[in-house]
């Protein structure tokens, strides 16, 4: 009998499992090779499982909602008119089967586990995965407690984290002594003011999806972690933008590429880290990590109004024809939800673009684990000094502001603002010789 596993495949480092956000297919559909069977999620991006053989979709081991881990078996394809009687039985309750040490539930104090058979959904109809039962099994929890969990995952699901932060609330909802009412002696200062819950007709309740949550997250996380500081700098790119109106047209026809101001801010960087390359490190609790690679993060809004930062490897070792290249390709892909999960991993550097929606300056927040990250601001048509051998006069230029936001801890205001006006003055020098 011809059986083909389906294992949850390797999707890049760090990641060791994935949510299954949707099932594409049920047992006992038919599907052809390469056909989707079901969407995955991780921390970093979203992808599907293709089926790897024609047959019949025999056994699908695992429930939306579930966290397989890599290498876990996912789903069995067979031969059409085959069974698989012979293969592995393992159900999705097995599949999930959680160590203490994985959940960090310590069992030591062998609570009284209630016999109350554990439901599949909420009396609000929402799906608990077995994950999320055999936690709640061995927690004691029962089905009315499970009902008063507001889930995080798509259609409200109760998930894993969900469930853990109500163990630990639980944990920690200890009653406070009653302590005797006593005469304040000392002025008294404001509560902080509560939290008010808004309701009616005059507001819209928008739930986070799954990417403004994990963004979110990144940005909060960021600000704890890094000392952020931000320095600023005019460049005149006014050479650029005659040079680029030139060759543009030109650029298209003979390379089938548009050429955008992406990839010369990408090449004036790489080349600044070159002269810098204590800019292109991170942090390791009192150690400095030097990379000696350089790979470019660039930020990409999608059509959805969320952000996604796909990563241009080796970056230095490209020229403008192969920058531009790679800058349209994860562009694209990025906005047809086409990246994969190795696409916006491994940055050691990022730059996003203030000016493609207006925005003349701003203050980026760092990527981590990096310790620094440039934005581009608009470029706009100011006057400005212009300085000749006859002497100085004033003239319309093409001015843009960078701006650098870096981590005091490694990185002192002498090496950031040095790197910040190598990468001006770069720009500034740029070759318009070049021909295409």
């Amino acid at each position: 009998m011809a059986k083909f596993e389906i294992f949850l495949p390797a999707m890049g480092e760090g990641i060791i499992e994935a949510t299954i956000t949707k099932l594409l297919k049920k047992e006992g559909d038919s599907v052809e090779e390469e056909d989707s069977i079901m969407e995955i999620a991780t921390d970093k991006v979203d992808s599907e499982i293709p089926a790897p053989a024609s047959g019949i979709i025999a056994k699908i081991l695992f429930e939306e909602g579930d966290v397989p881990k890599v290498g876990d078996l996912i789903a069995i394809i067979t031969s059409e008119g085959e069974s698989i009687e012979d293969t592995p039985t393992t159900t999705s309750e097995e599949a999930t089967q959680i160590e203490e040490k994985d959940i960090n539930i310590s069992l030591a104090k062998e609570p009284e586990v209630s016999n109350e058979p554990m439901k599949a959904k909420t009396e609000n109809g929402n799906f608990i995965s077995p994950l999320v039962r055999t936690i709640a099994k061995a927690e004691n929890i029962s089905n009315e407690e499970l009902n008063t969990i507001i889930g995080s995952g798509e259609a409200k699901r109760i998930t894993k984290k969900d469930i853990l932060h109500y163990i630990e609330d639980r944990k920690v909802a200890i009653p406070k002594p009653i302590v005797p009412e006593q005469k304040m002696t000392t002025p008294q200062t404001s509560a902080p003011a509560e939290h008010v819950s808004y309701t009616g007709q005059n507001v819209e309740i928008i739930e986070m999806d799954r990417m403004r949550k994990l963004i979110s997250q990144h940005m909060t996380n960021s600000l704890q972690i890094s000392a952020h500081v931000t320095s600023f700098i005019d460049v005149d790119v006014t050479p650029i933008v005659q040079w680029r109106d030139k060759v543009k047209d030109n650029f298209v026809k003979k390379h089938n590429q548009k050429l955008t101001y992406t990839p010369i801010f990408v090449e004036a960087v790489c080349k600044a880290i070159q002269d810098y390359p204590l800019i292109n490190v991170s942090v390791d609790g009192d150690k400095i990590i030097r990379k000696n690679f350089v790979n470019i993060g660039m930020a990409t809004a999608l059509p959805n109004g969320n952000l996604i930062v796909p990563v241009i490897k080796d970056a230095n070792e490209k020229n403008l024809i192969g920058l531009t290249k790679s800058v349209n390709d994860l562009a694209n892909r990025g906005r047809t939800n086409q990246l994969k999960p190795d696409d916006i991993q491994g940055s050691t550097f990022t730059i996003t673009n203030l000016g493609a929606f207006g925005s003349t300056t701003g203050t980026p927040i760092i990527n981590q684990p990096e310790v620094a990250i440039l934005a581009v601001g608009a470029i706009k048509k100011k006057p400005a000094v212009i300085e000749t051998p006859q002497g100085d006069t004033i003239g319309i230029r093409h001015i843009m502001v960078l701006s650098l936001s870096y981590d005091h801890r490694v990185v002192d205001g002498g090496l950031g603002g040095l790197f910040l006006k190598r990468i001006a003055e770069n720009l500034e020098n740029f070759d318009t010789t070049q021909v295409f």
